[in-house]
Formats: C-alpha cells, structure tokens, sequence
C-alpha cells in the first residue's frame, strides 16, 4: 500500500514537472518565459567569451554575494529593530535535496535503458541490418559535417534553445498550415525511398 502512495506520489511530481516544462515553452507565463529563456541565453553567450571555469567561478561569486549581503542586511535589520526571526533562509535550509535511493535507482534503469538503447542501434546502422537506414544515417553524418563548417557546438546549443521556446508557440497558432506542408513533404520523401528501394537490389524491408 504505501509503495503503491509513493508511487502515485512521484506520478504526481513527474507530471507536475512536465506540465511546468510544457508552460515555459509554450509562454503560458510570459515574464516566467522570458526570465528563462533570458537567463539561458546569457548563460550561452558568456561561455562563448569566458571558460567554462571563468563562468561557473563569477555566477557562484555573484550568488554568494547576494546571499552573504541578504544575510546582513536581515541581521542588521533584526537588531535595530530588536526582533528574533531567526535565520532568514532558514525554510530552504530545511528542504530535503537529496537523493533515495529508489530514485537513483529509477534514473539509473532509464539511463541503462537509453545507452542499450542507443547501442543496439548504432550497431545496426553500422552493421547494415537495414540498407536504406544505413544510407540515411550516412546522408545525416554528411550534412552535419557541413553544419559542422558553419557552426560550433555553442552556436548550435544557443539555436535549439531559441528554437526550443520559439517553434512550440509558432506551432501551436499555425498548426494546420504547417502539418499540411510536413505531409506535403513526408509524402515525397516516402516516394524518393519507395523508388530508391525498388532500384537497390536488398534494399526493399521484409514484410513483417
């Protein structure tokens, strides 16, 4: 019974964080959104100038800072004023963070799971189990060497985040128009495979 709770209870907080996530994106709460997004993309932009080290070294710098000046500044005022409100942070010091060991076990079985995952299939499109899917994995490869060219790692992390908070709300106000076109485009590539299948001798997928 009590597991039965405790499950339903991390049911609850995975949906509950979901549906957070799924508000950020979709700009339910502007100034929330935007604080975010904002926050990230600053966060992108310094390590594209500063180390990694230099970065993590400021912002750590800059929110002892606030805490230490906060601390003071609530201390100095309690004695002025001559109050005992005891620590001013202490209701997040008293949050539980750490892990149980349940849910080290549940993200550590996801994580097992993804990198199976991940490996089976590379080595079925390495190993040609699927001719058609090896050349599409090849053609993939071939492009991002180009975007590659174009592009470093940073610059590409900064595009999906931008997209990632703006292809969401312009999805959502244009839905119809743009599933049409995926169709449109979909339906030609299902063509292009269907014929380069027909062409390849052992490129054609066995009927399940």
């Amino acid at each position: 019974m009590q597991a039965t709770a405790d499950g339903i209870k991390k049911e609850c907080s995975w949906s509950s964080w979901k549906g957070q996530a799924i508000d950020l994106l979709y700009w339910r709460n502007v100034k929330q959104s935007g604080a975010v997004l904002g926050s990230v993309l600053l966060l992108l932009f310094s390590l594209t100038q500063f180390s990694v080290v230099s970065v993590g070294a400021y912002l750590t710098l800059a929110a002892l800072s606030a805490s230490i000046s906060f601390r003071i500044y609530k201390s100095v005022l309690q004695a002025v004023q001559k109050t005992d409100e005891g620590h001013p942070f202490k209701s997040y010091l008293e949050v539980e963070i750490s892990l149980s060991q349940d849910q080290i076990g549940k993200y550590a079985d996801k994580a097992l799971l993804y990198a199976n995952t991940c490996m089976k299939e590379l080595r079925r499109l390495f190993l040609v189990q699927d001719l058609i899917d090896s050349l599409k994995f090849a053609v993939l490869m071939w492009l991002l060497t180009y975007v590659g060219a174009l592009f470093n790692g940073l610059t590409l992390l900064i595009l999906a985040v931008v997209s990632m908070f703006s292809m969401p709300i312009v999805y959502e106000k244009n839905q119809a128009q743009i599933d049409q076109y995926v169709g449109l485009i979909r339906t030609q590539v299902n063509s292009v495979v269907g014929k380069i299948q027909a062409k390849i001798p052992g490129a054609k997928r066995k009927e399940e």
